[in-house]
């Protein structure tokens, strides 16, 4: 058996594991909110599914990430987390508007009068408590 051992001399740099990990946590992300959207199909399933508020958390993480980071990154690092951020919120907004186009707009329904019943004036003049006289 031979074992393939990691030494210092042919380790990449840390700075290009730590990119490369920054890099797959923003992919990651990205294809949640993707797949939540209905955008791609689910891996394991290969069906589709559709769950807006569950995808615009994936979104906002992309947004926390690009606001928390920022003067962390290399160019390269912003420039990805920048063109990830508008793909993925670009696919939102259109999700967003065919799920309005799918579902009609319910009438809004007026409320229910209330049902007053006529009460005799001579009755009502009796139940009165304060009345001004001149």
């Amino acid at each position: 058996m031979s074992e393939t051992k990691v030494t210092e001399q042919n380790a990449p740099p840390r700075d290009e594991m730590m990119s490369a990990l920054f890099a797959h946590l923003v992919v990651q992300q990205a294809n949640m909110a993707m797949m939540l959207m209905g955008k791609t199909p689910h891996p394991e399933t290969g069906q589709t599914m559709r769950d807006l508020e569950a995808a615009k958390l994936f979104v906002d993480m992309l947004e926390m990430l690009d606001l928390k980071t920022k003067g962390n990154l290399s160019p390269q690092e912003q420039q990805m987390l920048k063109q990830t951020l508008m793909t993925v919120r670009m696919a939102f907004v259109e999700a967003a508007s065919e799920s309005q186009e799918k579902e009609p707009a319910k009438p809004a329904e007026k409320p229910a009068e209330p049902v007053l019943e006529k009460v005799p004036a001579a009755a009502e003049e009796s139940h009165k408590k304060f009345s001004k006289k001149y």
